[in-house]
C-alpha cells in the first residue's frame, strides 16, 4: 500500500541525535516535513540537508518542523548534525519500519546492480497528521524551496 496526499500519517516514535526521540503525535499541531534520505555525509544528503538548514527561519516562519530520516545509527547522526550544524532532529529508523510505513524502502540500482535502499522522498504533513504533499525520487537542486513554499500554503 503506498501512502497518497490525503491520508493520515503513519505515526512513528524514532530515536534521534543526541540522545533524543521524536514522535508524530509530540508534533500534533505543527505541519511537519518528513524527509527521508539514504545516508548521512554523502554528496547528496549533505546538499539537501544543508538546504533545509539554510531555509529553517522561512520554516519557521510557516510554523513546520523538519526532521530528517535515515537508517543511519543516532552516532552517524550525531557526528553529521555536528559537521554541518543542522538545526532540526535527524531520526535513526535502523529497523526500516518507519521507511516501510512510508513506502520509502525500494529497490535502486546502480552502475547496473539492484539494491533495496531508501528512496529520496518528503512528506508535508499537516497540524492534524494528514499528508498534505509527497515528493519522491526527489532531485535535490531546488527541493527545499518547493517544500518550503507547500509548507507556507498550508500556513
Amino acid at each position: 500500500m503506498s501512502l497518497a496526499v490525503g491520508d493520515k500519517a503513519p505515526d512513528f516514535t524514532m530515536p534521534t541525535d543526541g540522545g533524543g526521540e521524536v514522535s508524530l503525535k509530540a508534533l500534533k499541531g505543527k505541519t511537519v516535513v518528513l524527509y527521508f534520505y539514504p545516508r548521512d555525509d554523502t554528496p547528496g544528503c549533505t546538499t539537501e540537508a544543508c538546504a533545509f538548514r539554510d531555509s529553517l527561519p522561512d520554516f519557521s516562519k510557516a510554523k513546520a518542523v523538519i526532521i530528517g530520516v535515515s537508517k543511519d545509527s543516532v552516532a552517524s547522526h550525531d557526528k553529521f548534525k555536528t559537521k554541518f550544524k543542522l538545526p532540526f532532529p535527524l531520526a535513526s529508523d535502523a529497523d526500516g519500519e518507519v521507511c516501510e510505513a512510508y513506502g520509502v524502502w525500494a529497490q535502486k540500482s546502480m552502475y547496473g546492480k539492484t539494491y533495496m535502499g531508501i528512496e529520496r522522498s518528503t512528506f508535508l504533513i499537516d497540524d492534524k497528521g494528514v499528508v498534505r504533499d509527497i515528493w519522491r525520487k526527489v532531485k535535490v537542486d531546488g527541493h527545499a524551496a518547493e517544500v518550503l513554499k507547500a509548507a507556507e500554503a498550508l500556513g
